[in-house]
C-alpha cells in the first residue's frame, strides 16, 4: 500500500473514467475543491445509505464550489444498478489501483467495529437498500476514505476511516471547504 496522504501533499495529476464513460480529471482544472471519497463495493448498505445524504444535498455542495467524486472497489457493471443514477461522479476501481495510490486499505475492524453496526443495520432495512453479493467484489473488509483537494493537486484535508461506517458527512466536507477558502 502507498503512503496515506496528508494535508498539504500534492495528488500528481491523472484521469479516470467514471462508470458513465465520462473522463474525470484530477486535480479538478476549473478550479473547484473536489471531495474526493473512497466507498467500499458496489451495493454496500453503509455506503449507500452514507451517499444518499450527498445525493439529497447535492445542490448545497455544489453551491459551495465542490466536486463529488466516490471510488469504489467494484467493476462499473457492477455499480450502474446502485450508483448509475447519482447526481455526481462514481469510479469503478476493481484492481484497487487508485486506494493503492492514495494509501487506503482494509482491515477486519471494517465489519467488526460496533461503530459500523447501526448504519449497516439501518442500510440493510433502508427502502432502496441494494442487493449483496456474497462475496462482495473486493471483499468486504474494504475502510473508507475522504480527501479535500483544491485545484492545484494540494490535499486540504484527509481522513482514513477506521471501521466502514466511519467518513465525512456532508456538514463536515462543507464546514472543511469553508475554512480552506
Amino acid at each position: 500500500m502507498s503512503q496515506r496522504l496528508a494535508a498539504g501533499q500534492i495528488v500528481p495529476n491523472f484521469a479516470v473514467n467514471d462508470i458513465h464513460h465520462k473522463e474525470v480529471r484530477f486535480p479538478e482544472p476549473k478550479g473547484s475543491v473536489t471531495h474526493l471519497q473512497f466507498r467500499r463495493f458496489a451495493g454496500c448498505p453503509i455506503c449507500n445509505l452514507h451517499l444518499q445524504t450527498f445525493v439529497q444535498r447535492i445542490s448545497e455542495v455544489q453551491q459551495a464550489g465542490i466536486r463529488e467524486v466516490v471510488i469504489f472497489h467494484s467493476t462499473d457493471q457492477q455499480l450502474l444498478p446502485y450508483q448509475g443514477h447519482f447526481p455526481f461522479h462514481v469510479i469503478g476501481d476493481p484492481t484497487k489501483s487508485l486506494y493503492k495510490k492514495f494509501g487506503v486499505g482494509s482491515s477486519f475492524a471494517a465489519v467488526l467495529s460496533p461503530g459500523s453496526w447501526p448504519a449497516s443495520i439501518k442500510g440493510m432495512f433502508a427502502r432502496d437498500k441494494p442487493h449483496i453479493g456474497f462475496p462482495p467484489h473486493g471483499g468486504p473488509l474494504g475502510l473508507p476514505a475522504d480527501f479535500l483537494i483544491a485545484s492545484d493537486g494540494r490535499v486540504i484535508s484527509s481522513h482514513y476511516g477506521k471501521h466502514a461506517d466511519d467518513q465525512w458527512t456532508v456538514d463536515e466536507v462543507l464546514s472543511k471547504a469553508r475554512s480552506a477558502a
